[in-house]
């Protein structure tokens, strides 16, 4: 068999990789620790679980529209009034399933050989493979620890040339738990005003995962951007609905229609009864949002005083999502040495910065989506290891 070209330039999701081997390493009868994979631990709210069980035996069976229910559109458009401030057309969201395929979309509606997408780097890996499989050349966005993995708006808009298309962004942001600070995003969007042809993808999945009294900048509150923004959410991390595969995307009104035709070329629709649960997150009780976020903020803080007490580690506080990317170079290792030899020897599951994009070696991430004994007990392991390396 030939496959096309474009299957070599497909990426992966380390994340799963790690995972698979960690579940292998498990049926060996080993006890692996999991500070890789980055879903909430808790379980759906059961409301929630309990109104998907309800649309399937109200017989929501079949088809829903490929933009998703009225209702739920509608539900999205009022969320983001309440939490972002802003106004948007219930016909300009399109459901979808997972925050993955908004990427896609975007990549596949503005890349293609000869043009360039920026995207940030260390980042989710599915914004490099995604462009890169649409044909268009990958630019990479440097995050930097010293400004607490932060984009500087004066780089990303040296980096825009006439072959520039689309910008993708992520704050709160996977790996590495940075935000974003208003000023930044300010100064981004007046340079951007000289370049009406670049699009924006801004991947806010995290927006409700904040801590220390950060506020959420969404770039959909821009009025100078909002005919080019394409803003990426959903309920996977906000309701740990990981599994039940839905997000959401606001696109620009002349490309909302174009995300509905390859919704439909794509995978038709969300399932149905999926979308109900979806409808009964956002329009019914929210206290286990925050019951979610003040456990991930207590992780967070353990975790952060843990790291930076390993020999060889150095980690700057995460502001958002639940991750932690200590600097990892005082340990001499690489970030994939240590990535492999963590979970091999020391039964703990991370994930190598590399795996985000080369600027993450030197680097290691860390989900604390995990009980604080998980986090405690895989410190402990980690600085074993380490101690019988040397």
């Amino acid at each position: 068999m030939q496959l096309a070209e474009r299957m070599s330039r497909l990426g992966t999701e380390t994340a799963f990789e790690v995972l698979a081997r960690a579940k292998a390493l498990e049926a060996e009868g080993r006890q692996v620790i999991n500070l890789g994979i980055g879903q909430p631990d808790f379980r759906t709210p059961e409301h929630i679980v309990e109104a998907g069980r309800k649309a399937l035996a109200d017989g929501h069976h079949g088809y829903t529209p490929a933009n998703g229910i009225p209702a739920l559109r509608q539900a999205v458009a009022a969320d983001i009034r309440e939490h972002r401030g802003v106004e948007v057309d219930p016909d300009d969201v399109v459901i979808v399933p997972g925050g993955k395929v908004t990427m896609f979309f975007a990549a596949l509606m503005f890349g293609e050989p000869g043009a360039e997408i920026l995207y940030p780097n260390p980042g989710f890996p599915i914004y490099q493979s995604a462009i890169e499989f649409s044909g268009a050349k990958a630019v990479p966005i440097p995050l930097y620890e010293e400004t607490d993995f932060s984009f500087s708006a004066e780089e990303v808009l040296a980096k825009i040339t006439p072959a520039t298309r689309l910008i993708m962004l992520n704050s709160p942001a996977n790996p590495t738990g940075g935000v974003v600070p208003r000023a930044e995003f300010d100064r981004l969007v007046a340079g951007l005003e000289a370049h009406p042809q670049v699009a924006v993808m801004s991947d806010e999945i995290y927006s409700r995962l904040l801590y220390d009294g950060r506020e959420h900048v969404s770039l959909l509150g821009y009025e100078a951007l909002r005919d080019r923004v394409i803003l990426l959410d959903g309920w996977s991390k906000t309701y740990a609905m990981t599994g039940w595969r839905i997000g959401y995307a606001v696109w620009p009104k002349p490309l909302a229609e174009q995300a509905t035709r390859l919704a439909v070329n794509c995978h038709s629709c969300v399932n149905a009864a999926t979308q109900y649960a979806a409808l009964e997150a956002l329009q019914g009780p929210q206290d286990s949002v925050e019951v979610m976020r003040r456990a991930f903020d207590e992780r967070r803080k353990i975790i952060l005083r843990e790291l930076n007490r390993i020999a060889g580690f150095r980690c700057v506080e995460p502001a958002g999502a639940f991750y932690a990317m200590p600097n990892i170079a005082g340990t001499g290792m690489s970030a994939r040495a240590l990535q492999d030899g963590l979970l091999e020897e020391a039964g703990v599951a991370t994930i190598a910065g590399t795996s985000f994009g080369d600027y993450g070696e030197g680097y290691l991430r860390f989900s604390y989506a995990a009980s604080t004994s998980e986090i405690q007990e895989a410190m402990v392991r980690i600085r074993t290891f380490l101690a019988s390396r040397g």
